[in-house]
């Protein structure tokens, strides 16, 4: 059948037509390749950004295969790989990486966007002709738009796919063009929390889940991180110790369960107890009710306790006039201090391999007043 005049259709491979029937305009998709026809229905919009996904799909597909058959020359003429071509054996090592426990699978997720910006970038130069200004180049729009975070991470992830190109003998020794350009500064304006305001909070939270009252005493006597806390289970509890194994740093800590953090008068047994109901869960922090998704006795996502903890914050009525307003981690960095002023050992407690790291988290930045002693 011929396909309605009044559509005029400029996608490849997209056509349509009318069926006598039922007088309806049914869309379908002519694959280039294979010849065949795929039925995209009568909604003519989803028909259009199947068809373009599809077309686009495809030249992603056809540059990567020009990309390959150019590597495959330039290395039999001994020009190198293009970096498109690297990133595509980069990508593979991280997940090698993956599957032999060297690297967690946040740490791969952070570099997929990353990636996909420097292959945008730069993928069709020579991996060893990059330059130094072909990277700033790259950062330049991340510190414009105020993203100097991003730009440190998208910086360090070149520097990383150039240092497994020196391992594999794809670039000389010590070339890393990413490596001179300048570190972008990012100063932190999340705000810190101290105890008044986190009480504030925790009055406020009583209003919401159980969950999270919860998740926030979990948080300060144990000063691990969220997805720490939510990972928690009653099994790693034996030997009087909660046992934490952590995900970022697979660092393994018992913590006592007669660790008290006097500031809130609340010792982790006491804590644990807490988070004992009525409802049979494996985990400390467990849903209450089935909804959506989510059933009943089953984890706390990460996403929900940070979210909740927000929203209890907003409701407390305090206000933070410089900054962005604390998150659930900055409980984190008060419980160090909390616990610093007990005499705790806190870089154990927190899991960190140096005081440095730990002295990062009892910067208050500037949020307290020195008294000076006379």
């Amino acid at each position: 059948m011929a396909r309605p005049r009044k559509y005029n259709v400029t996608i490849p491979g997209l056509s349509c037509y009318t069926d006598a029937r039922t007088k309806k305009v049914y869309w379908r998709y002519k694959h280039p390749v294979t010849g065949k026809f795929h039925g995209l229905g009568t909604d003519e919009e989803a028909a259009i950004a199947i068809a373009t996904e599809a077309s686009s799909r495809l030249a992603e597909q056809k540059m990567s295969q020009l990309l390959m058959a150019r590597d495959k020359i330039s290395r039999s003429l001994g020009e190198g790989i293009s970096v498109s071509g690297w990133l595509d054996r980069y990508w593979k090592i991280q997940e090698e990486r993956l599957k032999l426990g060297e690297i967690k699978p946040t740490t791969v997720n952070q570099k997929k966007n990353p990636v996909k910006v420097i292959r945008s970038e730069i993928g069709n130069k020579q991996l060893s002709e990059v330059s130094v200004r072909d990277i700033a180049d790259i950062l330049e729009p991340y510190k414009e738009r105020g993203q100097a975070i991003m730009a440190q991470v998208v910086r360090r992830v070149i520097i990383d796919v150039y240092k497994e190109a020196q391992h594999a003998g794809e670039v000389p020794p010590g070339y890393n063009p990413a490596q001179a350009t300048k570190n972008p500064k990012a100063k932190v304006q999340r705000q810190r929390l101290d105890l008044d305001e986190w009480q504030s909070i925790f009055e406020t939270a009583a209003s919401f889940q159980p969950y999270l009252r919860r998740a926030m005493l979990l948080a300060i006597v144990t000063g691990q991180r969220l997805s720490d806390i939510a990972n928690m289970k009653f099994a790693d509890v034996w030997d009087d110790h909660l046992h934490v194994e952590q995900e970022k740093t697979g660092a393994r800590l018992a913590i006592p369960l007669s660790l008290r953090c006097n500031a809130i008068n609340m010792s982790l047994r006491e804590v644990i107890a807490e988070c004992r109901d009525r409802i049979v869960s494996p985990y400390l922090l467990h849903h209450h009710h089935t909804v959506a998704t989510a059933k009943r006795g089953g984890q706390i996502g990460d996403k929900s306790i940070t979210t909740t903890f927000s929203k209890a914050r907003d409701q407390s009525g305090l206000k933070w006039s410089k900054g962005t307003p604390p998150t659930f981690h900055e409980q984190r960095s008060l419980s160090e201090r909390l616990y610093r002023d007990q005499g705790i050992d806190t870089m154990s407690l927190l899991g960190h391999k140096n005081q440095q790291m730990t002295d990062k988290y009892n910067d208050d930045r500037g949020k307290n007043w020195t008294v000076i002693a006379v």
